[in-house]
């Protein structure tokens, strides 16, 4: 069963068929106390650098469907605050509409509490592009992981939704049905260096579409549902919710789609930008990152000290920081 997908009247209208903290060690003999020697890396701490996730998570959020809009891979392109860069991680806001047997359409949705599907997702990051017009491309790719999760599906049809309600999951955190489920995921890009500037991106497969559809006879028999796969009905979550960074182009996005794009734009294959008809509806995407340290005199020395945000008062501050392996902290 198919279901119509009208870009132009808002993704909100989308008719999905799936529609360092760091520990101080100690040991104490008596008054005695050891101190551990701890590497300077070590010391680095983590802070939001981009957050378009609501800090109370929401039960479910405005979502866009890969099986349902033949989409491969979508993002948009952020800039990230302060100077933080190092080993960051990504977390992005999916959006569950499968059940483990029926399905959402048909209001018979039934779901063991704690089941899951499970589904590679991969993670794009790249460097910015230079075109502002429809297709343009993002610039290199920085890095690419792929990760397999295991995604909840959302909780079975309540009595409690009725009349344009029904077949809906019930929250009694905020008295209110949703189809979707929204859930976290996250990656952690070791011994990455992200730049001011870039363009995330999610792909994954459905049976249908991806980068490589996975097809209808991939499904085991533990998790073929009335509902299809737990991937096609798997979804990327939006947000009008930003507090964190900015969003250098906040009426476009990123996709690769053999769907209307953006306003009857037709199909836009590779991944390439999306003009218009995005505003609000950003990925629900949030970024930390770790502050790079100095590991040597000579990255404090020249005011090299400065480029560590305001982890140092002075250069000196940053020399002593080194010279004792971190044991005097900024």
């Amino acid at each position: 069963m198919k279901y119509s997908y009208d870009i132009s009247r808002g993704i909100q209208k989308l008719k999905s068929k799936t529609s360092t903290i760091f520990s101080a060690l100690a040991l104490g003999v008596t008054s005695i106390i050891t101190v551990i020697a701890i590497p300077i890396a070590a010391h680095a701490s983590s802070s939001a650098i981009y957050n378009n996730i609501p800090n109370s998570q929401p039960r479910n959020v405005v979502s866009l469907g890969f099986e349902a809009t033949g989409t491969s891979e979508f993002g948009g392109e952020v800039s990230f605050v302060g100077s933080a860069r190092s080993n960051p991680t990504v977390t992005v806001l999916m959006s569950s509409w499968g059940c483990e047997n029926g399905n959402w359409h048909s209001n018979n949705c039934s779901t063991t509490p704690g089941a899951t599907f499970p589904v590679p997702i991969t993670l794009n990051v790249y460097n910015t592009g230079t075109g502002t017009t429809q297709g343009s491309a993002p610039g290199s790719l920085i890095t690419s992981v792929t990760k397999s999760f295991a995604i909840p599906y959302r909780p079975s049809a309540d009595t409690r939704c009725t009349n344009d309600a029904a077949g809906k999951w019930f929250s009694t955190a905020d008295n209110t049905c949703y189809n979707g489920y929204a859930t976290p995921i996250s990656f952690n890009l070791a011994n990455i260096t992200l730049p001011a500037q870039a363009v995330i991106s999610v792909a994954y497969n459905t049976s249908d579409y991806g980068h490589a559809p996975v097809g209808h006879s991939a499904c085991s028999a533990a998790t073929t549902t009335a509902a299809g796969c737990g991937y096609d009905s798997l979804n990327v979550g939006t947000a009008d919710s930003l507090t964190v960074g900015s969003q250098l182009k906040p009426n476009d996005a990123y996709q690769d789609t053999l769907n209307d794009s953006c306003i009857n734009n037709g199909p836009l294959t590779p991944f390439g930008l999306d003009v218009g008809c995005w505003t609000g509806y950003q990925p629900a995407f949030k970024v930390t990152a770790s502050q790079a340290l100095p590991t040597s005199k000579d990255n404090c020395k020249n005011d090299g000290w400065k480029t560590y945000g305001s982890t140092f008062k002075n250069q000196g501050d940053c020399v002593s920081f080194v010279a004792t392996n971190g044991k005097n902290q900024p």
